[in-house]
């Protein structure tokens, strides 16, 4: 059996996912799709539009065979953090093939090139990283230049202009890394930007698609359903979105604001630096402004600068929410990765995937949450949770349980505890 991995969050799964999703299976010639996806908190440092058990929903009905989730300490991590944990989970398997990821570029030769000299880093490739950074550019800003001058190709510098781009370059190197046989390659982005907002054609970002559901929930009387421009996404998914609008979704930001506040108002300057991505001078400025806090889009904007980007700073803030630290990221990076597969669902027809798995796995394939100590669907020994393992499966519990917290205060509904949370069969 062939099967080629994807990495996603499908927040929501719209038309280009489907497109991705179809080209891997074509360009790998693969029987099934494995897709690590980010659970309850995304990348960007911000909640998921909706619940991850509706999303991998989207995902298997679509045709994705089976939905793992990524862990928290990765899933809301750096470019860096989110691909070593996708790559660790897929490369731990022992059963995928290839990794298949999207880009804006579409050459998977300029992205090897560009990570094979960011993941050695030769001596001048850090000279002129450290000169460029001595000039008073941004990280990203030095390395673009640097890449480009040791290269001396403008073009494989230019690659780390784009998100997609650079978590592909990422990917790559945690692949490298790894020294790990899984192969890759990339299909390129259709019409749409990561970033654009406005709705293109058929493949708009998934971006666009969350701005479009915000305006709704702004203008619109809780009464009025959801309604959607034709052809956006997979009948599937707007279906799914149809059906559970203002009732399990959306969630915002905004929607953890309080929360955000209480965590503040109990730190200091010295206590914030100990949470992954906050520097001394972030925890300065967060002290410094924590007064004029209102909101936590409006906290982010607040605190954004030259040196410091929206998406960094609503990282750090989301790390100090659910208590993420640096010793712990460090931890993740010393053990090399993920220490188990959370299964979120899988279609019945991909159930000798499923078989496959537990055959080649070296990590355990979670189906049933563990309760402390206990061995409930695991076959694991209470010892497999007590270290790095255990540590990363109760922060998911929890950040799941505040995200569903959350769910239940906006939407009135019946809390539904990470414990009761079934896998998804379609």
């Amino acid at each position: 059996m062939k099967i080629v991995g994807l990495i996603t969050e499908y927040n929501p799964f719209h038309n280009g996912h489907l497109y991705h999703m179809q080209e891997a299976v074509r360009a790998t010639k693969a029987d099934a799709v494995i897709a690590v996806m980010s659970g309850d908190f995304v990348q960007r440092g911000a909640p998921a539009l909706l619940p991850k058990h509706l999303r991998a929903r989207m995902a298997l009905e679509a045709g994705v065979s089976a939905v793992i989730e990524l862990p928290l300490w990765c899933a809301c991590g750096s470019a860096e953090y989110f691909a070593a944990g996708a790559i660790s989970l897929l490369d731990r398997l022992g059963c995928v093939d290839t990794v298949c990821f999207g880009s804006e570029c579409g050459d998977i030769r300029l992205l090897e090139k560009a990570a094979r000299v960011t993941a050695l880093e030769p001596e001048p490739y850090k000279s002129l990283l450290k000169e460029g950074l001595r000039r008073g550019l941004s990280f990203p800003g030095a390395r673009q230049q640097a890449l480009s001058s040791f290269l001396g190709d403008e073009e494989a510098g230019c690659v780390l202009e784009e998100p997609n781009n650079i978590l592909g370059v990422e990917y790559i190197k945690a692949i490298l890394c790894r020294r790990s046989p899984l192969q890759f390659c990339t299909i390129r982005r259709r019409e749409s930007g990561y970033h654009d907002q406005e709705l293109s054609g058929r493949y708009s970002s998934a971006t666009a698609i969350r701005r479009l559901l915000l305006e709704k929930e702004g203008c619109s009387s809780a009464a009025s359903g959801l309604s959607l421009p034709e052809g956006q996404m997979p009948p599937s998914s707007a279906q799914i979105l149809q059906e559970t609008y203002r009732a399990r979704y959306p969630v915002w930001a905004d929607d953890l604001s309080l929360l955000l506040k209480y965590r503040l108002l109990q730190e200091t300057k010295e206590s914030l630096t100990r949470y992954a991505d906050v520097s001394r001078e972030l925890a300065n400025r967060i002290m410094g402004s924590r007064n004029d806090f209102l909101s936590f889009d409006q906290f982010c904007s607040l605190l954004k600068t030259k040196e410091m980007t929206y998406s960094r700073i609503s990282r750090a803030l989301l790390h100090i929410l659910l208590g993420i630290t640096g010793e712990d990221m460090d931890r993740f990076k010393g053990e090399g990765g993920c220490g188990y597969a959370r299964l979120l669902g899988f279609r019945k027809d991909a159930s000798s995937l499923l078989g496959a798995i537990k055959k080649s796995s070296s990590i355990p394939l979670v189906t049933k949450l563990p309760r402390t100590g206990s061995r409930a669907g695991t076959g694991q020994s209470a010892k497999a949770w007590s270290g790095l393992a255990g540590d990363m499966l109760r922060a998911d519990i929890l950040a799941a349980d505040l995200y569903e917290s959350v769910v239940t205060e906006k939407f009135h509904r019946a809390f539904v505890s990470e414990y009761r949370q079934q896998v998804v069969i379609v």
